[in-house]
């Protein structure tokens, strides 16, 4: 591949030594209006000096993960941070160090960016990296970063499959990336029909779909990939072998499974209750958001949701939204 390939680089042969306590650090994702994020260059006289990596820095004793973000970023490339939100944390093992990464989606700033450190820096999107080699800790963000901020569910069943399929068609207009086909009163043959005539729409328009339970209809019917029950997460042994994995949790255990199974992201709920959830009182903002700490992986807040609780959910750590009803209005 070309040296404009976007290909994360393996790690410089630098000398082992036993790894400390892990370091903290705090990074960020500088998005701009038209969705591509900001990446710096690692200045020389550096460890991996030369590799392109998301700004920050060193969360100092005592500091706070944000205040050190603002700190970090006004010292780099002189901008102060006026709206940012908690999102992944990941754990990775250099050579030299054990770090944490406390990654924060950086939404609003003031001042002139400018790299006061004379690093070079880029402006990238996701699917479009021009840039290498890039630091081996970011090849599952920029993955990440691929997931859009909504999720929709499939909602045939109550709706009616054609005036879904017209609903459908006008949400993929409207900007619609992904979604799920979640039918569970069809089975067999017509849901291998519906899901195959919605991913046909869904890949016309650039979207992705993941399928319901069924990693064998998903294969079938050209989906991206499959959405895992909360159930399946306890009894498959390995990550299934498409492109796209994702997953159902309600609570702790069920996030740390599905993190060790190596799924791309999760769905967490319900938040509120919801008719899809029946009995389940939800289990609210706070529980949410504190099992968000320290998660490595994209969250979906799901459960009762409608498109205005989008910024309540990145407060509280989570990628996006995931909706069903909501979705179609």
């Amino acid at each position: 591949m070309s040296g404009k390939s976007g290909a994360v680089a393996g790690p410089l042969p630098i000398p082992r030594h036993p790894l400390p306590s892990r370091v903290e650090v705090a990074a960020a994702v500088i998005t701009g209006p038209d969705g591509r994020f900001l990446l710096g260059q690692r200045p020389a006289g550096k460890v991996y000096a030369g590799y392109w990596e998301f700004p920050g820095g060193k969360i100092e004793p005592g500091e706070a993960p944000l205040a050190a973000l603002k700190r970090e970023l006004h010292e780099e490339l002189g901008i102060e941070v006026e709206l940012a939100y908690p999102w992944l944390t990941r754990d990775y093992d250099y050579a030299h160090a054990a770090v944490r990464l406390r990654f924060f989606r950086v939404v609003r700033w003031s001042g002139l960016l400018h790299g006061r450190e004379n690093q070079r820096f880029a402006w990238q999107l996701p699917d479009a990296i021009s840039v290498d080699p890039l630091l081996p800790a970011n090849a599952p963000i920029l993955r990440a970063l691929r997931l859009p901020p909504v999720y929709a569910i499939s909602n045939a069943a109550e709706l009616g499959e054609q005036q879904y399929l017209a609903l459908l068609e006008r949400a993929l207009t409207g900007g619609l990336k992904l979604l799920q086909v979640r039918e569970k009163k069809m089975t067999g043959r017509d849901f291998l029909r519906f899901s195959t005539q919605v991913v046909r729409l869904a890949h016309a328009r650039g979207a992705r779909v993941l399928a319901n339970a069924d990693i064998k209809l998903a294969q079938e019917a050209g989906a991206d990939g499959v959405h895992l029950t909360s159930e399946q997460l306890n009894q498959v042994s390995r990550r299934p072998a498409l492109d796209l994995v994702g997953a159902s949790c309600h609570n702790a255990g069920e996030l740390a499974r599905a993190q060790a199974l190596g799924v791309d992201f999760v769905v967490l709920g319900p938040v509120r209750p919801t008719p899809s959830h029946p009995g389940a009182t939800g289990i609210g903002w706070d529980l949410f958001a504190t099992l968000l700490n320290d998660c490595p992986l994209p969250v979906y807040a799901l459960g009762g949701l409608r498109p205005a609780d989008l910024e309540t959910a990145w407060c509280c750590g989570a990628h996006g939204i995931s909706m069903m009803r909501a979705a179609w209005r």
